[in-house]
């Protein structure tokens, strides 16, 4: 039983690296978070970020927005890894979207 459930927890992780390396913003030095669709939500969470969390993300995306117009990529070796990636930005995104269903439930009942 332990083994089946080191077996899948292997497969797990392989195939979540599979994907994230497929993926291939993490070729450009990006995170998940900073492709995030920016709609309201996510310019308000955004606002929400301390400033030098701000200035790495804006670095980030600079240098991907470089490496494009360049048609190139990072070195392997500065490929942002899935053990390195975090969600920085999603928890932030998450509260704000929670608060804005509180008010709209608000508004709707008073």
């Amino acid at each position: 039983m332990a083994l089946s459930f080191v077996q899948k927890r292997f497969m797990s992780s392989a195939l979540q690296k599979w994907a994230y390396n497929l993926s291939g913003f993490n070729k450009l030095g990006l995170m998940r978070d900073d492709v995030l669709y920016e709609d309201d939500d996510v310019k308000e969470a955004l606002r929400r970020l301390p400033e030098s969390e701000i200035d790495a993300r804006n670095f980030r995306i600079l240098r991907a927005v470089q490496l494009s117009i360049q048609k190139d990529i990072l070195p392997k070796d500065q490929w942002t890894k899935l053990e390195e990636d975090r969600l920085y930005l999603t928890p932030i995104v998450n509260q704000v979207i929670k608060e804005r269903e509180e008010r709209e439930e608000w508004e709707k009942n008073y």
